[in-house]
């Protein structure tokens, strides 16, 4: 346990910050989730959809500090292939 006062602080704000990052977390997870049963079903459509809803969720994992940048570079881009890929060649 913390002894200093500036100790007990950080205590706080880590579990401040925890709880704020599992929840920035699983919404990321929630969007990716959907994008991927959208792919599971085989629409197009709905994971294009999705894939512009997960995409700025993911961005944003990277601002916010809960995602390394080129952990979300490489997510978004194995998405948009896999959408790419189930879209119909024009």
């Amino acid at each position: 346990m913390a002894n200093t006062s500036s100790a007990k602080k950080r205590a706080r704000q880590t579990v401040r910050r925890t709880t704020i990052n599992r929840a920035r977390v699983s919404r990321i997870r929630t969007f990716v989730k959907r994008l991927e049963t959208a792919l599971a079903t085989g629409d197009a459509a709905a994971a294009t959809a999705a894939l512009r809803l997960a995409e700025p969720e993911i961005a944003r994992g990277v601002t916010k500090g809960v995602l390394h940048k080129n952990t979300a570079a490489r997510k978004i881009s194995r998405l948009a292939q896999r959408v790419n890929k189930l879209a119909p060649a024009s």
